[in-house]
């Protein structure tokens, strides 16, 4: 970890701190290259004394530490030179042009070994570090003055660890499109944050909650950044794809790195699990010890919906190791001001969001339908309880939905099954309410997923109080996404004929999909996700389903510090 601290402050207490992983191309070349290294093999003379110049040592994957030091290190290869021991360390790339022969984290890196082996009793005075791509072998002295900085810098770096402060991203880095983590460190879109905000906090301070300071309008608008200032340092998709399994008495089962969905002996489907981001399983559908365990291993959420869509369990690995961030949020969940500050941002999105759905898509739309929302927005975000946003949010939602035909485009002949007067849920009462309420089962499904990635406890939330068994902050999050997600394919397979009356079963005046219109749906549902959207804040484009991601990293900042406020996903 030492190598990540030199390189980037903020790398290290990513991953050391708050155990964020994440792994690019580089990271996997990496791993391919030490393939060799990391299997352990050969001896090391258990006492110093026994290391001559006659002794020939070569070892592989040799633990050493220090409780003096306080460090740890697994050296790749050690050789022995003239009765020294020799730490070599492999980079997968080629040796850099400079007059020392490598870079200095990794100067500072082998170094540490070297005093590793001291601190043992062994003789080091020189290490190695042997670049793959060229073949080369630069030597590293240990000189004083490299032993020196080594020393301070892991000082330094114990003591960051110990601040409890993340520091803040690198500002327009060529290190940052190669890193691993910038998908999780987001520095453009911090720093563009932290610019666009006189009054933010410095995250180097001792982490005072944000409502330590007045509460910036959760709706203000903020400067466009430039194309220099937020470059898109992610993919844009998501390449991993979700796994759904409906058909009653299925068997997901592994077949070497393969998922099988069986319906008894006979394979229905099949996907390589490298490209499964999450499995979805309706009813009575069975999964396989080994799928669970490697689907675990992975890190890939499963997801145990009812057969009608309602999600009621989910297994994942053990919690994010980031415990740092969930003292935080149950920190914040208990400061009034702060929930209330949190709870206009995802309420006002909504309600803006709505109004664009109703101005897009809207015919024959009165005049008086968007002022009504915007007035009741402008309401929102001057509510002083949460008592208060939360019969606005009410307001605003039967405002709402009373024009929500209106986006509806079918012939007059087709229209009467779709009759909607009002949103209803349970059960629902005609075919419009059952496909939203199935939509937002689908939407809560993805925060959850989003929130449980970043390390957050969704159950907790800010504005949705907690109540056993509700995902209140998957709920909060998802606010703002209600309109733009779940009702626009609402729309889109009503208008496009993708699910008709036939896609329905009613019984005792309730109304529920078949089979055939959850596939339907959940294909609608599965393009909007993946579809391309220009984030308004940041102004690249990223699809539906990263941007849930960026959403509630974004939230997690807001709550640790780095950024003074929540800005809610809302389109233009």
């Amino acid at each position: 970890m030492l190598n990540e601290y030199v390189y980037c402050p903020r790398l290290f207490y990513l991953e050391y701190v708050q155990r964020e992983w994440a792994e690019n191309l580089e990271v996997v070349e990496g791993r391919y290259v030490h393939r060799r290294a990391d299997a352990a093999a050969g001896r090391v003379p258990t006492r110093a004394a026994a290391v001559t110049s006659e002794t020939a040592i070569h070892a592989r994957s040799v633990e050493v530490g220090s409780e003096e030091l306080g460090a740890l290190a697994i050296i790749d290869v050690l050789e022995s030179d003239n009765g020294e021991l020799v730490p070599v360390d492999y980079k997968r790339g080629a040796a850099p042009d400079t007059p020392e022969g490598a870079w200095e984290p990794e100067r500072i890196q082998v170094c540490l070994q070297g005093l590793l082996l001291r601190a043992n009793g062994y003789a080091s005075s020189y290490g190695v570090i042997y670049y793959a791509a060229d073949k080369t072998r630069a030597r590293v002295d240990f000189t004083p003055a490299l032993v020196a900085r080594t020393l301070q810098l892991l000082a330094d770096a114990r003591a960051l660890a110990a601040s409890g402060v993340a520091p803040p991203p690198l500002v327009h880095s060529n290190k940052c499109p190669r890193c691993s983590l910038v998908g999780i460190c987001l520095p453009d879109e911090i720093n563009h944050l932290r610019k666009a905000e006189a009054s933010a906090p410095a995250p180097t301070d001792a982490a005072p909650l944000p409502t330590e300071a007045p509460a910036p309008d959760a709706s203000a608008p903020l400067p466009a950044p430039s194309r220099r200032e937020v470059r898109r340092l992610m993919p844009a998709r998501d390449d991993n794809k979700a796994v759904y399994v409906q058909g009653q008495g299925y068997t997901l089962g592994l077949k070497g790195d393969v998922l099988e969905i069986r319906d008894k002996a006979q394979t229905v489907d099949a996907a390589r699990l490298l490209e499964v981001g999450q499995v979805n399983l309706f009813g009575n559908v069975q999964i396989s010890a080994q799928a669970l365990r490697q689907l675990a291993s992975r890190e890939t959420p499963i997801l145990h919906l009812s057969y009608g869509g309602w999600l009621q369990a989910v297994t994942t690995p053990p919690p994010h190791k980031n415990i740092e961030l969930r003292r935080r949020q149950f920190q914040a969940a208990s400061d009034p001001a702060l929930c209330l500050q949190l709870a206009k941002g995802f309420v006002g999105g909504k309600i803006r969001n709505s109004r664009l759905m109703l101005r897009r898509n809207g015919r024959a739309l009165p005049q008086e339908a968007l002022t009504q929302l915007a007035a009741l927005r402008s309401v929102a975000e001057r509510s002083d309880t949460l008592a208060s946003l939360l019969g606005v949010e009410g307001s605003a939602a039967r405002a709402y939905f009373e024009y929500f035909p209106a986006m509806f485009k079918l012939p007059p002949e087709e229209a009467p099954p779709f009759d909607f007067t009002g949103r209803n849920r349970r059960p629902p009462k005609d075919p419009v309410n059952a496909l939203l309420s199935f939509g937002y089962s689908l939407l809560v499904k993805e925060l959850l997923v989003a929130l449980i990635g970043v390390g957050f406890d969704p159950y907790l939330g800010f504005y949705h109080q907690p109540r056993y068994g509700r995902p209140a902050l998957a709920l909060d999050l998802m606010e703002e996404f209600r309109p733009l997600v779940a009702d626009s394919v609402v729309i889109t397979v009503i208008n496009n004929g993708e699910i008709g009356p036939s896609d329905f079963i009613e019984r005792a005046g309730a109304f529920a999909l078949k089979a055939s219109g959850r596939k339907a749906f959940i294909e609608a549902f599965e393009r909007r996700l993946d579809q391309l959207v220009t984030h308004p804040v940041f102004g690249y484009q990223v699809s539906y389903r990263r941007i849930f991601e960026i959403q509630a990293r974004l939230l997690a900042r807001t709550i640790m510090g780095e950024i003074p406020r929540y800005i809610p996903f809302t389109t233009r």
